[in-house]
């Protein structure tokens, strides 16, 4: 059974039309000015009952502009006009297209040029939405013809509708001109409402057209302006579609939240098309956490309320996500069943026909139909009208396929040619922020080619895969991999490695079917199979809970700590010499574990179990091209940056009351003229960012710190305010990567230095990883809140091994035994453990 995600086309797919719906019927409701008075003039009526529609609440609105209808229709006919056109709104933006056309048809007509555009407009847009493409192009030439002179608001929808009408129909080249040239309007007539339109629409073009680091751009600068404005309709769809953008990106976490956002708001309102496509978007998210269950009860949820609003284009697009979500359950008869339905109902749409070829080619795959099944995925990879996407997956797909058939050639060619359509798309995006979570899109193709390649007795060069997929970001980030990565084996990078580090790699890759492990000496690698992701990940979980508890005293009675050895370091522990260094390449959950406060088991009856930091020097790298890679600092001397003691900015970041203290224990190691120090006042961002800072060997912050698990480069170091801006108290991750340091140690003595979110080849994402990514060759971070108490005891045990000559690893590693082995609360891991150390350089 094909374990594959879903092509991002298609994932996107199941909101096509009904997002150009949104974006349109959303014009139509900005465009006329609220005003708040309640005399009971047709005007009055109408402008409370349109204020109601601007506010989301589409029940009310339809209700007064029904009452208004009814109140007016003989004693004002053309009051009573305004009141109908209203409700035809209300019906478009619910997918009624066809009752809008039929309430529409029965309207009074009129003299008023402005009015007629508008109506022809909205006929237009209903007709774009039953795709009726030619009856739509021709209303919306009639309501342009009419813009002379134009009338900015009336023709500017009209200009909106065209561009919606040819992005349906596969022209977003022109939909984006269109949509630019209102973006242009908008801004030089001041018209916010009409601004925000556009950029909704800019940004839905550029998911259209696979471009998501541009969708995100536009998308939130839109978003920006609706939340100041308070227009909470329009921060409901634009919600909805950064999550689209950001499962572009690969980011399905902040994707999924994004949806059920968007879908509460609009179950709220009443907005039943977009409750089914935000309700789409989280089925999809459930889809990619195996639930497929869940996926299936949502797509059926999407399936009914369409047919209830009697919407084709969502009746299609939610029976080819249920259809897809079969297939990957495993059901081929039920998905078959909603391929059947759907051969006839998109023919004449080729993306649409496309999307069914390959879901019929998985089915035949799974059943294998060989010959058919290669035959439907090399028309989808080949189509001009295949997104990249949808080609990549069909190339994921036919190596599976030639896999399965002992075809080895075919296969390892074809997942090659996979994995460079995932680097083509790649190389577009240009936003650092972006490119963290796009990996994601390649992991299962990753993780097939690697698990492929070992059952060929390929380790190293599937070492060398897997090693391709890590620090991606970061290493180009540096100018160190600039160019295509390589697929050559590993062998050579391996050993360096090693040899450079003075130590044992343990590179991890945790699979959805099987995970390895690879131990790394200067004269030997070998391949260990481990249990897949899905068993490592809760255990890990579980240890980690328990480390948080240090109350409990657990010490090393800790059964998840000592069955993650077993699991994870045993299988290499011949590798491993007592004492030695060891430099663990992580991978996905493994990325938040603090492998030194894993239990092994004694060696004798005297030596009991005990924390595997005992017996190793255990060091966090991104990769092995990293390690490879790296050089000694350029910065001469020992001189030292040290900022902290902050002024308390608010209630939420108190000052930490041994924050002086540890400063103080500090400062010792170093001669006053080699340190330059920021505390209470001086102690803000601004004093970094403008410091010679390639002239530290060393950099070091006692401070709070916020991990932001969304946005990890939203991350931030808790100083003194710096200037009159909200959140002038802190250093960002994302100011930290724009300005080049050259330290031999960063350390981040601060809450989550580590960062809270690990992605797919990059690792654990925040402060740390920023420090690494701005130039540092090693930085210590925490995985967890570390203690006020314990820390100025670390610290000060820290640079003593240093001022020793140590290594800052194996200065770590020293004080953390200084605090294991002492008396009292502080030798529970909780106090000691959650410090990392990262190499990067």
């Amino acid at each position: 059974m094909s374990t594959t995600l879903a092509p991002i086309k298609d994932s996107r797919r199941s909101i096509r039309s009904g997002r150009f719906l949104f974006a349109w019927a959303f014009a139509l409701l900005i465009l006329i000015p609220i005003t708040d008075t309640r005399r009971p003039s047709p005007q009055e009526a109408y402008e409370h009952a349109h204020q109601l529609f601007v506010r989301g609440d589409l029940i009310g609105s339809e209700m007064e502009a029904r009452r208004g209808f009814d109140r007016f229709q003989r004693s004002d006919p053309i009051s009573a006009r305004k009141f109908q056109v209203l409700q035809a709104r209300i019906l478009i933006w619910q997918g009624k297209s066809k009752n809008a056309l039929e309430l529409m048809a029965h309207a009074p007509s009129t003299n008023d040029n402005d009015a007629t555009i508008e109506r022809l407009t909205l006929e237009g847009t209903a007709n774009t939405y039953l795709s009726q493409y030619s009856v739509a192009g021709q209303k919306f030439e009639e309501a342009l013809r009419l813009c002379d002179p134009p009338v900015f608001a009336s023709c500017g929808e009209a200009l909106v509708a065209r561009g919606v009408l040819a992005l349906d129909q596969e022209r977003a080249g022109d939909a984006r001109q269109l949509f630019l040239s209102v973006l242009s309007l908008s801004r030089m007539h001041r018209d916010q409402r009409t601004e925000v339109l556009a950029l909704l629409n800019l940004g839905w073009t550029a998911i259209q057209t696979e471009h998501f680091d541009e969708a995100v751009d536009w998308l939130q600068s839109g978003y920006r302006i609706a939340v100041a404005s308070g227009w909470e309709a329009r921060v409901e769809n634009l919600l909805g579609n950064l999550g689209w953008a950001y499962w572009g990106l690969g980011d399905k976490e902040r994707a999924l939240q994004m949806f059920l956002d968007a879908q509460q708001r609009a179950e709220k309102i009443g907005d039943y098309r977009m409750e089914i496509i935000w309700t789409s978007g989280a089925g999809y998210a459930y889809r990619d956490q195996d639930d497929y269950a869940r996926a299936a009860d949502v797509h059926r949820k999407s399936l009914d309320l369409a047919t209830k609003i009697n919407s084709p284009k969502d009746v299609i697009n939610s029976l080819e996500d249920l259809a897809y979500t079969d297939i990957m359950a495993g059901r081929l008869d039920d998905a078959g069943a909603s391929l059947d339905k759907l051969t006839e109902m998109v023919r004449g749409n080729r993306l649409d026909e496309l999307y069914v070829m390959l879901a019929e080619g998985e089915i035949a795959a799974a059943r294998r139909d060989d010959d058919q099944a290669e035959k439907l995925f090399h028309i989808v990879e080949g189509d001009k009208a295949s997104q990249i996407s949808m080609r990549m997956g069909a190339e994921h797909q036919l190596a599976r396929l030639y896999e399965a058939q002992g075809r080895a050639g075919a296969a390892e060619k074809t997942y090659r040619i996979a994995l460079a359509t995932f680097e083509a798309a790649r190389s577009e995006i240009n936003n650092e922020t972006s490119k963290l979570p796009f990996l994601a899109n390649a992991t299962p193709i990753y993780d097939d080619y690697i698990h492929f390649l070992v059952t060929l007795g390929r380790a190293e060069e599937a070492l060398a895969a897997a090693d391709q997929s890590r620090a991606r970001t970061l290493a180009q980030g540096l100018g160190l991999n600039t160019g295509k990565p390589s697929m050559k084996p590993a062998a050579l990078r391996a050993a360096d490695a090693a040899r450079k580090t003075g130590s044992t790699v343990l590179f991890y890759w945790l699979g959805k079917q099987q995970s390895y492990l690879w131990a790394i000496s200067e004269k030997k690698t070998s391949l260990f199979a481990l249990p897949p992701q899905r068993e490592i990940a809760p255990v890990i979980e579980r240890h980690h809970r328990a480390l948080l508890e240090p109350a409990l005293g657990r010490g090393t009675n800790n059964p998840d700590g000592a069955a993650l050895y077993r699991m994870l370091v045993e299988p290499a522990a011949a590798f491993i010499a007592p004492g030695g260094k060891v430099v663990v390449v992580c991978d996905g959950p493994l990325s938040l574990l603090n492998f030194e406060s894993l239990i092994a088991p004694g060696t004798s009856p005297a030596a009991g179990p005990h924390f595997w930091i005992e017996d190793a020097n255990v060091i966090s790298a991104p990769s092995l091209y990293m390690l490879a890679a790296a050089r000694p600092p350029a910065a001469s001397g020992e001189k030292l940056l040290l900022m902290g003691d902050a002024i308390s900015p608010n209630p939420d970041y108190p000052e930490l009351p041994m924050a002086r203290a540890e400063m103080q224990q500090i400062g010792k190691h170093f001669a006053p003229a080699a340190e330059t120090v920021y505390a209470r006042a001086e102690a803000n961002s601004s004093a970094y960012l403008k410091s010679s800072l390639r002239d530290y060997a060393y950099i070091h912050f006692v401070a709070h710190g916020v991990a932001s698990r969304t946005e990890p480069l939203e991350s931030a170091i808790v100083l003194s305010r710096s200037g009159t801006a909200e959140d002038s108290f802190k250093l960002h991750a994302r100011e930290i990567i724009e300005h080049p340091i050259d330290a031999r140690l960063v350390t981040i003595s601060a809450c989550y230095g580590g960062g809270t979110r690990s992605y797919a080849g990059e690792g654990l994402v925040g402060l740390s990883w920023a420090f690494l990514r701005a130039g540092a060759h090693n930085v210590i971070g925490a995985l967890w809140e570390a203690s006020d108490d314990s820390t100025p005891q670390l610290m000060d045990k820290l640079y003593a091994g240093l001022a020793d000559g140590m290594s800052p690893g194996a200065a770590l590693r020293q004080a953390k035994l200084s605090l294991l082995h002492s008396e009292g609360r502080f030798r529970e891991p909780f106090y000691w453990a959650p410090f990392q150390i990262y190499t990067g350089l």
